[in-house]
């Protein structure tokens, strides 16, 4: 029981951010209104995101220099993670894109590094089942991880500060700690944030198992 007390606090957390989002008092700003409420989901997916991508490369990492097929299988079971917290990610940005900027893909640079660097972990994945020869795939795709992150850094965090976009903090626009993100959604906002990076792991964990079970089934037969 004490080994999953922060599987509780993810729960714990993720609840009190998804109920407080909705009803916590926020902050009345022009442009954004109501739809600011969705801080508390579309940027949490984002940090969620980034972890998890962190963790594979560690285990990428981990793996070239160990050989240990469970640091590959916790490197791609992390990929495929952040793959769907990257959807989650794309889907609840386009949702408030279209309440704030009149669209669901408004040519922003943000939004495009974001769309590449998800297809980028595609190719992963279809680079990982091209490959027949179990160690072959293992060391090349945690070479082309390592490689992928800090690309993904520099489309989604980098680029857009060097051109204009419409994201906060990007592009000249000031950041939301510049507008009146008061207390109340501070309140909200780093609870969410760590609430669903620990749900990414839990979830990763989860796949990890899966896919040591699969394999050593495989073995048997």
């Amino acid at each position: 029981m004490y080994k999953n007390w922060w599987k509780v606090l993810s729960v714990i957390l993720v609840l009190f951010s998804v109920t407080g989002g909705l009803l916590i008092d926020v902050p009345a700003l022009p442009i954004l209104h109501e739809s600011i409420r969705n801080l508390y989901y579309h940027v949490p997916m984002w940090f969620a995101m980034i972890i998890i991508y962190l963790v594979s490369v560690i285990y990428s990492i981990k793996y070239l220099g160990s050989g240990k097929e469970n640091d590959d299988l916790i490197a791609v079971e992390s990929v495929n993670t952040g793959i769907i917290f990257g959807f989650l990610g794309l889907g609840t940005g386009m949702i408030w894109a279209n309440f704030t900027w009149g669209a669901p893909w408004p040519n922003d640079p943000k939004l495009n590094g974001s769309a590449i660097a998800t297809l980028m972990y595609l190719a992963y994945i279809i680079l990982r089942g091209s490959i027949d020869e179990e160690q072959k795939r293992a060391k090349i795709s945690a070479i082309y991880n390592i490689f992928a992150f800090p690309i993904m850094v520099v489309l989604i965090f980098v680029l857009p500060r060097l051109t204009d976009s419409l994201h906060p903090g990007n592009g000249g626009n000031p950041g939301f700690g510049a507008y009146d993100l008061d207390s109340n959604m501070r309140y909200v906002f780093y609870p969410a944030v760590l609430g669903w990076i620990l749900v990414a792991t839990w979830i990763m964990t989860i796949r990890f198992r899966i896919r040591v079970i699969e394999n050593k089934n495989n073995q048997i037969q």
